[in-house]
Order: C-alpha cells, then sequence, then structure tokens
C-alpha cells in the first residue's frame, strides 16, 4: 500500500462509511493518522466498524455528536452527505478543511497520470469506452470513482506504469483542493442536484474544479456544442481540445462525411460504430479526445466502437420477447437523461419512469414524447408523472408498485415493433438503495417474462 506525502494533518475525521469512507479511513491509518470514524446510520455491530477499531480507528456511531470534531483538522466526507449536515456545518463554522476521498486518491498517485470525466450526463458511458479504448491499445488503467469503486482503493495499489481513470461527480469535486487530472473531460452541464448544491451556480463551480488545478501541460476536453460548458472552460488554463457532432473542429474531435475525425485525421465510419442514439455520439467523440491524449492507437479505438453496446443501467438492451425490445436506462435519473433516451428510437415506446420526487416539474419532457403510446408508473412521482401524462395526452397510463410490475403490465399492453424503455427521470432512492438495484430488478422481471 502507498505512502501519502506532504500531508500535514494528523487527527482526521472520517465522515460516512460505506465504500469510500472505509476506504479512506484504511489507508490513513495506514499512514499513522489518528482517525475518527463518525456515521450515522451505521450500527455497533457492523462488521467495519470492528475492523477499523481494531486498527486504531475511534468510531462513533447512530449519532452526529458536535464532539467528534474535537481536535480535528481534517474531514474527508462522504460525497453523498449534503454541507446542511449539523458536523459539515459546524465545521464550515470552525473552518476546518472539508474534502472527500477523491483528494486524498489523487495525493496516493501523484506519480502516475490521472484521467478524469465529469458532466450532468454521459459519465459512465464515456468513462467506460475510455477505460476499454486503452485496455485494448495494451496501456495499463485502473478504473474508479463514481462508476461503482472507490477512488482511494484503487489509488493506494497502483502499479508503477497504471494510469488513473476517474469517473467524478459534483459531490465528489466539491471536496478537492490539490487533485489535478493530466486529461480532464467536461462533457455537458444541465441543472441537475440543486437539492444538494441550493443553485446551478454552485452545481456548475463543482464542476469546474475538475480543471483548476490543471496547468498549460495538461488537457480539458470539453463540448463546444454546449454554450454552458464554453463559458465555464474559459477560466481554465489546460490545453482546450474541443468535440461536437455539428460542428468541423481541427483541434478536436468531429464527425465529417459521416465518419469519426480526431484533429483532421480519420478514426472510423459511423456504420461500424454500434453504440446508437445522439447523445452517444457526444460520449464517443469525448472517449476519443480523451483516449488519443492517454495514449490510446487508433486500431484499440476502433476495436471498442464496434464491439461496445453500452454500460449497464444506461440505456442497455435486455431482451427481445415476441418482437418487443426491452432496455433497461436505470440510470437515467434525471430528465435530462430520459430525454436523449426518448431520443434514441423511432419506435413506438411503453415508458416505464418515476421514483424519488425532488419538487420539479415534468414538462420539459414535452417535446420528447412524441413516440410514447403509453407510460407505466411507479414511486413517489407516479401521480406527478401521470399528472403530466394527462396534460400532454398519454391515452394509455397504469400505475404500479415498482419496477418488478412495471415490466409485466408493460408486456401485457404492448403491441409487436414497440419498444419497452425503463428510463425513470428520477433518483432510485424512494424505493431502492440505487439504480443498480433498480435496474437489476427490471432485468430479472425481463428474464422471467421471456
Amino acid at each position: 500500500m502507498k505512502k501519502i506525502s506532504h500531508f500535514p494533518y494528523k487527527h482526521v475525521l472520517v465522515l460516512g462509511l460505506a465504500k469510500s469512507g472505509t476506504a479512506a479511513a484504511n489507508v490513513l491509518l495506514h499512514n499513522e493518522i489518528n482517525v475518527r470514524v463518525n456515521d450515522y446510520n451505521t450500527r455497533e455491530d457492523a462488521d467495519d466498524v470492528q475492523m477499523l477499531r481494531d486498527k486504531g480507528a475511534e468510531v462513533v456511531v447512530g449519532s452526529h455528536p458536535i464532539s467528534v470534531l474535537e481536535e480535528i483538522e481534517l474531514i474527508v466526507k462522504n460525497p453523498g452527505i449534503p454541507y446542511d449536515n449539523i458536523i459539515v456545518a459546524e465545521a464550515l463554522e470552525r473552518n476546518i478543511p472539508i474534502i472527500t476521498e477523491v483528494e486524498l486518491a489523487s495525493l496516493l498517485a501523484k506519480e502516475h497520470r490521472i484521467i478524469s470525466i465529469t458532466g450532468s450526463n454521459g459519465k459512465t458511458t464515456t468513462t467506460t469506452l475510455v477505460s476499454e479504448m486503452l485496455d485494448h491499445s495494451n496501456q495499463k488503467v485502473k478504473l474508479a470513482g463514481n462508476i461503482g469503486v472507490a477512488s482511494i482503493e484503487v489509488a493506494q495499489d497502483l502499479e508503477d506504469d497504471e494510469k488513473l481513470l476517474l469517473e467524478l461527480s459534483s459531490f465528489q469535486l466539491l471536496g478537492i483542493q490539490s487533485f489535478k487530472p493530466h486529461v480532464a473531460a467536461l462533457l455537458n452541464l444541465y441543472e441537475a442536484h440543486i437539492d444538494y448544491h441550493g443553485s446551478v451556480e454552485n452545481y456548475i463551480e463543482a464542476k469546474k474544479n475538475i480543471f483548476r488545478n490543471q496547468t498549460s501541460e495538461d488537457f480539458l476536453v470539453y463540448n463546444i456544442d454546449d454554450e454552458t460548458v464554453v463559458a465555464a472552460v474559459q477560466e481554465a488554463k489546460a490545453m482546450l481540445i474541443p468535440f461536437s457532432v455539428s460542428k468541423i473542429q481541427p483541434e478536436g474531435a468531429y464527425v465529417k462525411d459521416k465518419i469519426i475525425y480526431f484533429k483532421e485525421k480519420p478514426v472510423l465510419s459511423l456504420d461500424q460504430v454500434v453504440l446508437v442514439g445522439k447523445h452517444n455520439l457526444e460520449n464517443i467523440l469525448a472517449a476519443v479526445c480523451v483516449a488519443l491524449l492517454s495514449g490510446a492507437t487508433i486500431e484499440g479505438i476502433q476495436h471498442v466502437l464496434r464491439t461496445f453496446s453500452g454500460v449497464k443501467h444506461r440505456l442497455q438492451f435486455v431482451e427481445k420477447i415476441n418482437d418487443r425490445l426491452f432496455y433497461n436506462d436505470s440510470k437515467a435519473t434525471n430528465i435530462l437523461a430520459t430525454q436523449k433516451a426518448l431520443e434514441s428510437f423511432t419506435q413506438p415506446i411503453i415508458l416505464l419512469a418515476g421514483g424519488l420526487d425532488r419538487g420539479n416539474s415534468f414538462d420539459s419532457l414535452t417535446p420528447f414524447i412524441t413516440n410514447v403510446k403509453a407510460m407505466v408508473l411507479f414511486g413517489e412521482t407516479a401521480n406527478k408523472l401521470e399528472q403530466f401524462a394527462e396534460q400532454v395526452g398519454i391515452s394509455q397510463i397504469c400505475l404500479v408498485e415498482d419496477v418488478k410490475e412495471a415490466a409485466s403490465v408493460a408486456y401485457n399492453i404492448s403491441e409487436k415493433g414497440d419498444v419497452i424503455l425503463l428510463s425513470p427521470a428520477c433518483a432510485s432512492w424512494d424505493q431502492y438503495k440505487t439504480f443498480e438495484e433498480r435496474g437489476d430488478m427490471f432485468i430479472q422481471a425481463v428474464h422471467i417474462l421471456a
């Protein structure tokens, strides 16, 4: 396990366990830091609690007493914990620095090339594409971050010739100090997570942290078709590498005569690309830029684009049953992602949607439901979505308990040639621990139907 260099803190509070908190605490203990852990939801008899105590950590669970801040010089916060949390708010009053484990990971990986990708949508698909492209180019790369593996967990065991590839959320990026990727990508910026950040402006500022510490020796790949992104990257010091699905960009990636180009050199014909959807073309162009800047070969990229059919839970083809096509887009946790999913099909669609109610309206879906013939709704937002469906003239509307029932009901009202699309437009936390759990239940239900 690697050691953290130039780390001035001796007393650190790890706030929140789960994957990232436990991994961060382990690394800090290995570096002989005095570690206190505080988690509200974890039980005293949890395995991680005893394991960390055995290693010398002080662990406080089941409450958030202000006393956990005594002697603390730094907080490593779980990204999901909001800044109005009682401990976080008090720490800010006391001017105690707050970081996420991504910052620790970057300190461990200082001698390695760090690649990082963020955006409101498309992060997972783009990051996975880059990982595959580098892998098929004989480049050693480890994948972590918002994609499901704690950054710190991967960074502590990096080999000398390995790169660290990170998918990063705004929650993670809000807690950095010196984190500096050699190649970064900003895919798009839309209104999201306002309940966490408080405003669109705060959300965008958090996203900008992906490039704030870059220098002229680094690269920032950005979506030149997105006006908000273009405005944001004006502050960047890195070399700007644009991508566009609509305009020729000689300094970056673009499409001309149905051929993907990078810096005026052909990469592959669109006819050979397996991944569908305009939004995925944006992801592909971004991935081509990031991968080539990180050491991938044209041959490696071509192989991936000819074979990669999508990320699990992100517009994932599940099954064809009696000429009905089932797609799992459980990762569509906001309206924009569902818009992009709906744009990907010309066939009649039965849309399965619903989930956590964040107080937003669904009116912005209206221009995208031209092909939607029916909606099957679940979760906290089911009634709100029902009202929306009635307003826009959807004739078939079904309310169900969960995605398992939704799959069955959708099949029963479907006809040959229909697309049955789970694209919730909402987070999963009202009924499921994660969007993955929600998607897995849908996949299982479809396989039972088959």
